[in-house]
């Protein structure tokens, strides 16, 4: 396989698709000589993507298309930017517009934009007429090494996080690290503690890269970041096609999630980027391992001084939560996390990088994690 693809196969017969094909591109984005939207086309294509998305100066060529009508059989939603509107009825409102006009289950709806997009987008698919095709081109670097890849779908609801949803893979990605210099720093940022996360799980070169090459890095060097991208892409995919439905392995990807969730929920979905409250997640599992004898307190340090160099935030409560009880009020949102599957709290918990244990843990202990540094 050439170095500009990548793919990752299922064996889940259910599924729309038996494998997705990850094709990295070069130089400007450019969608309409992938998509060639107006021409004739053996499928009809329901595109989305976001307000912000849409703005960019590349897109502008793609999304005139539409405005000039010289679309064909091709429709194009723009939805509200990011969090608030990871909802159901931004899933419906998908649904909705392909209903009226006339899209059949054998014609494809392909999301263009980061986490949000890539998720309702492929969560609309997976619902429309009983499943049809998805495809995406993720813009953020968070899409790239993490949301667009391994088929999670879905949707917030009830102020949390990723609560209704389905498995539901893209056949076909379209990546383009270009997209990445466009981000605003928070976005930037917040793609970076996911690539991180990936490094501690699987990937010792990749932990290497995060805690010698941090100027490189925050400087957005394309070369580095095609080589964390490609790297994360490497360590999901390998982890995707041996537990498709996460049933062993693949919830070590959760690193840092069951606390970053709840961060996320307590501050009001949208306030605080993912990749922030997922950071500052791996603080606290990575301080749990260390309650629990699982790892040295050097190694806790090394991590907790790695993520100072990318300004995540490591103190034992987050600063944007503010009120009393604070540890008693995450401990309610961590039992609620979709991922637990009894009355106990399943986390995540690094020993060493990649060397990762995943237990239930009590109640007195995650508190403890929650006012030690």
């Amino acid at each position: 396989m050439s170095d500009n693809s990548f793919c990752i196969s299922y064996p889940q017969v259910y599924l729309s698709t038996d494998k997705s094909q990850i094709n990295f591109m070069t130089g400007t984005p450019d969608l309409v000589s992938i998509f060639k939207p107006g021409e004739n086309n053996s499928e009809r294509r329901f595109f989305v993507t976001d307000a912000t998305v849409a703005s960019l100066p590349c897109m502008l060529p793609f999304i005139s298309k539409f405005e000039d009508d010289k679309c064909g059989n091709d429709c194009l939603i723009i939805l509200g930017s990011g969090e608030p509107y990871k909802t159901i009825d931004s899933v419906l409102r998908i649904v909705t517009g392909a209903i009226e006009a006339d899209f059949s289950r054998n014609d494809v709806f392909v999301g263009i934009g980061g986490g949000v997009i890539c998720d309702i987008t492929a969560f609309a698919a997976s619902i429309f007429k009983r499943g049809a095709n998805v495809e995406f081109v993720p813009t953020t670097l968070l899409a790239m090494v993490d949301a667009s890849i391994g088929g999670k779908t879905g949707c917030d609801f009830a102020n949390y996080k990723n609560m209704i949803g389905a498995f539901y893979p893209a056949r076909q990605l379209y990546y383009w690290p270009e997209f990445i210099q466009s981000l605003p720093e928070n976005q930037f940022n917040s793609g970076l503690a996911e690539a991180f996360k990936t490094g501690i799980l699987f990937d010792t070169e990749l932990f290497d890269l995060f805690e010698k090459s941090s100027e490189k890095i925050l400087s957005r060097e394309s070369e580095i970041l095609d080589i964390i991208i490609k790297k994360c892409v490497a360590a999901k995919a390998k982890i995707v096609e041996e537990d498709f439905t996460e049933k062993g392995i693949r919830c070590y990807l959760n690193l840092g999630h069951t606390y970053g969730h709840a961060f996320e929920t307590l501050a009001g979905l949208g306030a605080v980027t993912h990749g922030q409250a997922v950071a500052w997640g791996i603080g606290r599992a990575v301080s749990l391992s260390h309650i629990k004898g699982y790892c040295l307190e050097s190694f806790k340090n090394r991590i907790l001084d790695t993520m100072k160099l990318y300004n995540w935030e490591i103190s034992a409560l987050p600063s944007a939560i503010k009120g009393g009880a604070i540890g008693e009020r995450f401990l309610t949102v961590m039992h609620k996390d979709k991922k637990n599957m009894s009355s106990s709290v399943k986390i995540i918990m690094p020993k060493a990088i990649c060397d990762i244990v995943s237990e239930e843990v009590s109640d007195s202990d995650i508190l403890l994690s929650l006012k030690d540094n």
